[in-house]
């Protein structure tokens, strides 16, 4: 079966616009377990806008499944991955202030600069993953760094379906998910997926090992709740 990571940055963004600690972000993240993810996701940036360097040091205690953090592989999003050792560490190529992530590792000409980001990971027994366009050269590219797993990029499968355009927009994702079972890459996915769109990607590549949902997940939450929303969602990826 498909894991649903949750990724909470919305939930730290909720707290951060007024203080305090309301909503609680450990709190909040226990609860998406319990009522049945399978994962955490936070991807902490430079200027803590939403998920902070102490977020992540407090989640790793008490966090019961696993643990995924994203974020660009600076010198102090390096040091924190290694001191809190998580379950997965997700490689994405953001700048700084950048507003969300959009855009994959070009694995082939920074292959050298993730390899060794890798093999220090590694080292740690970190599994990592690097985020790519669903491009085949892509996955060839990553498969060189020695990384375990890709996560495809999945914002341009989810404009095709707001389109209507299902099966043009997953064609891509289809031709590099087989190139990373061939290659013997562990696969995920994340990105602007939905209660929408997320059945019929998983439908067409049912091999993903994990989803890795925020944004559309915690506004279907304010609807639904937060327990109603999870079960919609793992019940997308039986």
């Amino acid at each position: 079966m498909t894991k649903l990571s949750v990724n909470i940055n919305k939930i730290a963004t909720l707290r951060n616009a007024r203080g305090g600690n309301m909503p609680n972000v450990v709190q909040a993240a226990r609860d998406c377990e319990r009522f049945g993810a399978q994962g955490i996701t936070v991807h902490p940036r430079p200027d803590e806008r939403h998920i902070r360097y102490a977020d992540v040091r407090e989640l790793k205690p008490v966090l019961c499944t696993e643990f995924n953090i994203e974020g660009f592989p600076c010198k102090e999003f390096c040091e924190l991955v290694c001191e809190v050792l998580p379950t997965q560490v997700t490689l994405v190529p953001d700048l700084p202030g950048q507003l969300t992530s959009d855009h994959g590792w070009d694995t082939v000409q920074q292959r050298a600069f993730l390899t060794d980001v890798v093999q220090m990971f590694h080292e740690k027994g970190i599994r990592t993953s690097l985020f790519i366009s669903p491009e085949v050269r892509m996955v060839e590219g990553a498969k060189e760094t020695g990384t375990d797993r890709v996560e495809l990029y999945t914002a341009a499968y989810a404009e095709a379906c707001e389109q209507g355009r299902f099966e043009q927009g997953i064609q891509p994702y289809v031709e590099a998910a087989k190139a990373c079972r061939e290659a013997g890459l562990g696969l995920n996915a994340g990105h602007d997926l939905s209660l929408k769109n997320l059945p019929y990607f998983h439908q067409q590549i049912p091999w993903t090992d994990e989803v890795s949902i925020g944004h559309a997940l915690i506004c279907d939450a304010l609807y639904l709740g937060l327990p109603e929303t999870i079960a919609r969602y793992l019940q997308c990826l039986v």
